[in-house]
């Protein structure tokens, strides 16, 4: 984890010299390192700096609690919050610019036994937005969500814990709509990617401004295709089956573990079954699995495997039609399966893996998914039959992938099993 920058906040943090510039190396070194969150957390006896790297968190140093009510106090004041309020949690943002990168970062402070802790989400304003062959959504996946996204009005759902990547699927999605003729508007809480040519809305529910009243108005200003960040509540997901009945694609995210019950979440909200095969195009489940380290990753021959595992990975493979396989893993590979396990090296710091990649499930509703909703069938059955169909599970994707010796076997079923 050799990094200038944190050698240099170490230096400052225990000479204790110019708070600012301690507050300023803390943001650096995140950047530097290429985190998405920083968390600075008091303990009974130290306080705690770590960064969130690859979707692990790493601890970088401690420090001692007398420090600590000066840097909360000096990003408290970059943040607008009140330096004098420590009682209750607070929120905030700041901009600055790093290495002559603009950044974003969301600020939230919380109360502990031992004193607040604030945790920073690193938003990189400069990052292209990719486009949806980037997003290593492979094989049928990518004829479904072309498919869906084309249509000219419907839903299509991302869902997904909070960091998979849903808005970064939505945005690649929007881009590769943005067109002259084509109106978008985007309701979003926050605005976290400004995108020419589409009409991007920061929505503000303390004053009234919710997803669903901006939903209404967006409505009124002739939109072809839009954007609601998320869908929490039932007066949204209407307003949002609405829209797609009438002539309106809607692309929106909802939290939830798997594509089968997004379905049941909707009807839980209130939603007649028969609305959802009506209204909804697809509806994407995604996780981030960690890419395994080119230069250190060692093959392993599916024998090595633990009987379970082994059993998990050849029966989820045998449900793949060979058509989708030979699509999407060489033929030479299937004929030997191998997969590759992590061992640590310089390169990587020995924690084995370097940046992520996306894995998806995209339900599609054919006529028996439909009959299943429309019957009010469980989310088990609904995926049960959509794998009969052809539906590529998370599992599935993910040990495609592996197979191509972009990640392992225990990243698949870490992300598997969150599905479960």
């Amino acid at each position: 984890m050799a990094n200038s920058s944190i050698e240099l906040l170490k230096n400052q943090i225990y000479s204790w010299e110019n708070i600012q510039q301690v507050c300023d190396l803390i943001i650096i070194g995140a950047v530097e390192m290429q985190s998405s969150d920083i968390h600075i957390e008091p303990l009974s006896s130290n306080v705690r700096l770590r960064y969130r790297l690859d979707g692990m968190l790493r601890e970088i140093l401690e420090y001692q609690p007398f420090l600590h009510p000066q840097i909360i106090a000096r990003f408290k004041i970059m943040s607008n919050m009140k330096i004098d309020e420590s009682r209750v949690p607070q929120d905030g943002r700041l901009s600055t610019t790093i290495n002559n990168i603009p950044l974003d970062l969301r600020v939230s402070t919380l109360p502990t036994v031992h004193g607040e802790k604030i945790v920073m989400r690193i938003v990189d304003k400069s990052k292209k937005i990719p486009s949806i062959d980037k997003l290593w959504v492979e094989g049928h996946n990518y004829d479904l969500l072309e498919k869906a996204i084309n249509l000219p009005n419907g839903i299509v759902l991302t869902s997904g814990p909070t960091g998979s990547g849903k808005s970064t699927t939505l945005y690649a999605c929007l881009s590769s709509l943005n067109k002259p003729d084509v109106n978008i508007m985007t309701l979003e809480d926050p605005v976290e990617n400004q995108i020419d040519g589409i009409n991007q809305s920061q929505v503000f529910p303390d004053i009234g401004y919710s997803f669903a009243n901006g939903l209404r108005t967006a409505l009124r200003q002739d939109p072809d295709i839009i954007m609601v960040w998320e869908i929490r509540d039932k007066e949204t997901v209407t307003i949002a089956i609405e829209a797609s009945l009438t002539g309106h694609l809607v692309v929106s995210t909802i939290h939830t573990n798997s594509a089968a019950e997004t379905i049941t979440r909707v009807l839980n909200m209130g939603i007649q079954a028969f609305l959802i095969p009506a209204s909804f195009n697809a509806i994407i489940a995604q996780r981030l699995v960690r890419v395994l380290c080119h230069a250190c990753k060692k093959p392993m021959a599916l024998e090595e495997l633990d009987e379970l595992t082994r059993w998990n990975v050849q029966h989820a493979l045998s449900r793949i039609s060979k058509e989708e396989l030979t699509r999407r893993v060489p033929k030479e590979i299937l004929a030997k399966p191998v997969f590759y396990k992590p061992v640590g090296c310089p390169e990587c710091d020995n924690v084995w893996y370097k940046w992520r990649l996306w894995v998806y499930e995209i339900l599609e509703i054919t006529p028996n998914v439909k009959k299943l909703v429309i019957d009010g069938a469980s989310a088990t059955v609904i995926n049960e039959v959509a794998i009969q169909d052809g539906m590529i599970s998370l599992e599935q994707d993910g040990l495609m992938k592996a197979l191509n010796g972009l990640t392992s076997i225990e990243e698949v079923y870490s992300a598997a099993k969150a599905n479960q």
